[in-house]
């Protein structure tokens, strides 16, 4: 299929072999608790899509890393589950220091190992949770000499076993009594910090989406970004360009799992030319959503045109995966049901896209009343 080739050309670019190695493991293993799925992303450099390239990394634009995630999500929906979390944060991180250069010595420093080392970052950010910031710290640190003390828990957190780096948004807590939001940089094997079960099903189990814990964990304080009283909404600006990122990111991993079924009945020319037709059809106008965000996506897509736009292409694609999957599944027929659960896992799966932050429901309101000419503010 036309628009799946252009897909794993873009990604067999960035991650040479990555998609062929995906295919020789079983789908169930893929999917399954334990699979080695992150492992292979490292090791075909997936860490570096978003990373600039002066750190090392790919570089690659919204529409190249739309393209990659379309391909993966064909091949293991777990997968791109989990590094649309590490892509989203890198976007987000390196912004700092490209765009912002307001690191210290310390964070640049472990800036430019993230690369050469192939070392995953995991996501400790109140995803959903929305104000005028779109992430809510979920995690709260306390000074004490020479850094912060951080309390809290995220769950789920994809990649919470495979991550070599915790980045988490977090509040201080000082005397004035209002929570300044700052970034923290955590190592994974920092004492305080545990991982627990928490996901209990068995779709998407391979995204390691568990549970992470930090009880007094200390963080030096050349490892916290602040806002910074010369620039005091940047890591706002940041976080909603982050948003953005990940909606667009989720959104076309997904995608890529309705694509592949959709691909399967062309090639076997299952049901009628015209029932062909319309699938293809309608899974294309979902691609072409996305792709209208990616194109529209600047550096730093922080505004409030880039959040709406793609919560309404995030929102439609939501709508129309679903019954695509269903229809190409009966297309398939029952012998292909009956013969293996690949694809009806596969078809299952695209599902849980309704289930990422901010759900439908909690954005209705405030989409209604920017589509009316007022502010867009999630809650």
């Amino acid at each position: 299929m036309r628009s799946l080739d252009a897909a794993r050309a873009v990604c067999e670019h960035f991650h040479p072999g990555l998609i062929k190695e995906l295919k020789e493991i079983p789908y169930a293993t893929r999917e399954h608790p334990g699979s080695p799925v992150i492992d292979l992303f490292r090791i075909h450099s997936g860490v570096g899509l978003l990373i600039p390239q002066k750190y090392g990394g790919h570089g690659a634009t919204p529409l190249e890393a739309l393209r990659t995630q379309l391909a993966l999500g064909a091949e293991s929906p777990s997968l791109v589950a989990a590094v649309s979390m590490h892509h989203f944060t890198a976007a987000m991180l390196y912004s700092l220091a490209v765009n912002a250069g307001r690191l210290t010595g310390a964070q640049t420093e472990l800036l430019h190992r993230i690369v050469p080392e192939q070392q995953v970052m995991g996501s400790g950010w109140a995803e959903g949770r929305t104000a005028q910031n779109i992430l809510t710290p979920g995690v709260s640190a306390r000074p004490v000499q020479g850094g912060y003390l951080l309390s809290g828990s995220k769950k789920p957190c994809s990649l919470s076993r495979s991550m070599s780096l915790l980045t988490a948004s977090i509040a201080i807590h000082g005397d004035e009594g209002v929570p300044e939001l700052a970034l923290a940089l955590v190592p994974a094997d920092a004492p305080g910090l545990s991982v627990h079960p928490f996901w209990g099903n068995d779709l998407l189990a391979g995204a390691e989406s568990d549970e992470v814990r930090l009880e007094d964990v200390f963080v030096p304080a050349d490892m916290v970004v602040r806002a910074g009283a010369d620039d005091p909404q940047r890591l706002d600006d940041l976080q909603t360009a982050g948003f953005v990122w990940f909606e667009l990111l989720i959104s076309a991993g997904y995608a890529g799992g309705a694509a592949a079924l959709v691909e399967q009945v062309l090639e076997r020319e299952r049901g009628s030319v015209q029932e062909r037709a319309a699938l293809a059809v309608d899974l294309e106008a979902a691609l072409a959503l996305l792709e209208g965000v990616a194109r529209a996506i600047g550096p730093e897509p922080g505004d409030e045109e880039s959040v709406a736009r793609v919560l309404v292409a995030r929102y439609a694609v939501q709508n129309a995966l679903p019954g695509i999957a269903s229809r190409a599944l009966e297309l398939l027929g029952g012998l292909d049901f009956i013969s293996g659960s690949a694809h009806a896992l596969a078809a299952a799966a695209v599902r849980a896209l309704a289930f990422h932050p901010p759900s439908r429901g909690a954005a209705a309101e405030p989409l209604l009343r920017y589509f009316d000419g007022g502010p867009l503010v999630l809650a």
